[in-house]
């Protein structure tokens, strides 16, 4: 068939028509309805994580989900529009969808606000949900650092939104410095305490003013409805949707972190390498985790913070064996890898306080249908082998997320000692009951919240000041260490 000058004409228009969205789109503001997320801060280093939106907060007017059934494996095997019951993903309540262009950030000492330096403009990762992440380095110990985020649509438009941000930088190990930081687990966007901020206990925290904050994992639960991320567009909506939560916004933009993920936020409940949920594989779990908060080389570290504090941070879900596999010598959590890299840099460590800020329990005690933690009789050899060597350290504890119920506990056998955070909210409280006290609890609450610790010098002495807090940052309960 012939081109005519009609069909000609014709296809020229549609081609024009075509055209215009993407002209338009890179005309249209962008935002960053997600904030940014300060981690991994050292005495020198510090990672920025960014990302860019279409608009600038989340859709809080969009299509709720259908519950697609109690089974935790109801979105197995449902296509996206099943799941969203027939809408796009970004017209869903709470969407925050991502878009191209550029970001840079400005950092400058606020000792020495006429000192600033600036990266260049780097387009956000259109691969990896449009995030990108700022390595800082060249930074002076103990100070306070002031931030601005800004991004623009294309290289050569003007900036059209700004976040700005704070964080104080570690002090050198020999000084002996005050630090205050918290820890928490497990927060669920259908279980938060305030529909329209997010979670209390992150404003909460933020009044407290701490150096910096540990979330020990179960960020954000792949296989709980509503919807049950079954892949990695769902994975992705529920992080953006979380994080673009005013509460949670707010916190970050102003508080140095550091992430731990766990099972929830890998693939699913009690999980080990090699298994999936849904579409959503291990090797996405991972990939997902990484792009989703600031992080460096490894999912496993350790922080000095002055002379009296430093702690590790551990990894506990990429090297583990299966959960079913024979107990024995073999079967690890931690893997020989990482568990010889922590007894070696806890051993040459000085600091007055070791603290291990673990995703899952040592010491418990824990329900005895579980069998995913060192707490637990399914890796119970490993478990021994962890706690006497804690315990044989000098004034070192343990801080541990995963359970949903604040306790402390001491180990009959080696006396190791454990505090367990409890979760972001009183709703999701549970899985224990009040008046089942054990021989190793010194405090039980079945509540939710965050535990607050502060180490500083008192009479000339490292104290170490756990605080076990409410959502709205009441204090439940104190424990009180000195160093020797």
């Amino acid at each position: 068939m012939r081109p005519t000058l009609q069909n000609i004409i014709c296809l020229t228009t549609l081609l024009a028509i075509a055209a215009l969205p993407a002209a338009r789109a890179a005309d249209t503001p962008v935002y960053m309805a997600n904030g940014i997320k300060i981690g991994e801060v050292t005495q020198n280093r510090a990672i920025v994580w960014t990302r860019l939106t279409a608009a600038p907060e989340r859709n809080a007017s969009g299509f709720p989900f259908p519950r697609l059934g109690s089974n935790r494996e109801a979105g197995v095997g449902k296509t996206l529009l099943e799941i969203t019951a027939g809408h796009p993903l970004a017209e869903m309540e709470g969407s925050a969808p991502g878009v191209p262009g550029l970001v840079r950030i400005l950092c400058w000492s606020e000792k020495d606000p006429k000192k600033r330096t600036a990266t260049d403009w780097r387009a956000v990762d259109t691969e990896r949900d449009f995030t990108l992440q700022f390595p800082l380095e060249g930074l002076d110990p103990a100070t306070q650092y002031i931030l601005r985020a800004e991004g623009k649509p294309r290289e050569d438009a003007q900036t059209t939104c700004t976040v700005d941000g704070r964080f104080r930088t570690a002090p050198e190990p020999g000084a002996a410095a005050p630090v205050s930081f918290m820890v928490v687990t497990g927060q669920d966007y259908h279980r938060r305490d305030d529909p329209d901020n997010g979670h209390q206990i992150y404003a909460a925290m933020r009044k407290l003013d701490p150096d910096f904050f540990a979330h020990t994992g179960d960020i954000e639960y792949y296989d709980k409805a509503m919807p049950y991320a079954t892949n990695q567009d769902l994975a992705r909506f529920k992080w953006n949707r979380i994080y673009a939560m005013p509460f949670q916004r707010a916190f970050h933009n102003k508080v140095a972190s550091y992430f731990i993920k766990d099972d929830h936020d890998t693939v699913k409940n009690d999980c080990w390498p090699k298994q999936h949920y849904g579409d959503l594989t291990w090797e996405q779990g991972l990939a997902i985790f990484r792009e989703q908060v600031p992080m460096g080389l490894k999912t496993y570290r350790t922080v000095r913070w002055g002379q009296d504090l430093q702690v590790w941070l551990v990894e506990g879900r990429d090297f583990r064996s299966p959960n079913t596999m024979r107990d024995g010598p073999d079967k690890t959590i931690w893997g020989t890898e990482q568990k010889e890299w922590f007894k070696r840099t806890v051993t040459e460590s000085d600091a007055s306080f070791r603290v291990l800020i673990s995703p899952t329990p040592l010491v418990g005690p824990d329900r005895t249908n579980k069998g995913d933690n060192h707490a637990n009789k399914a890796f119970a050899h490993e478990g021994r082998e962890l706690r006497a060597f804690i315990a044989g350290q000098k004034d070192m504890v343990v801080i541990n997320g995963d359970r949903h119920w604040q306790y402390i506990s001491v180990d009959g056998e080696t006396g190791l000692r454990e505090y367990s955070t409890g979760p972001t909210s009183d709703k999701h409280a549970g899985g224990w009951k009040q008046e089942d006290l054990f021989p190793e609890h010194r405090y039980l609450n079945v509540k939710g919240g965050f535990l607050h610790v502060t180490v500083k010098r008192e009479d000339g002495k490292p104290t170490m000041r756990l605080q076990h807090r409410g959502v709205q940052g009441q204090v439940y309960h104190e424990d009180l260490l000195t160093a020797g």
